[in-house]
Order: structure tokens, then sequence, then C-alpha cells
């Protein structure tokens, strides 16, 4: 689930990314934006409902062997 998230959000991550590189503290409002809409992509991928149907999926398989 991890994985997938972080391959689909991949050029929403590389803005934060650069946005965050050789910041500290200033990252928090510096990059604010681009941490918003990082974490909304990330969601899209990493909530309840697509783990409930990951688990789902994988419990077809397993039952499946």
């Amino acid at each position: 689930m991890k994985a997938k998230a972080l391959k689909e959000c991949d050029d929403v991550l590389s803005k934060f990314t650069e946005c965050a590189r050789g910041r500290t503290l200033s990252v928090v409002w510096a990059c604010r934006e681009q941490h918003k809409e990082m974490n909304d992509c990330l969601k899209q991928f990493t909530n309840d409902e697509v783990f409930e149907e990951q688990k789902r999926q994988y419990v077809m398989e397993t039952e499946g062997k």
C-alpha cells in the first residue's frame, strides 16, 4: 500500500522534497502548499477503504492457495 502510494504520488513528493531541500524550521511555512498537496495525494492511496480492499484481496489470494 505504501509503495503504491509513493509511486503514484512521485511528482508531488518531488515538489515537496525540492521545496524542503536546504531548509530546517522554515519548511513549515515555506512549503505548506506542497505539504498539503503531498498529504492529499498520499491519503488517496493509504486510507481505511483502500486498506480494507487490499486486506480483502490478500485474504482471497491466501484462501485460493
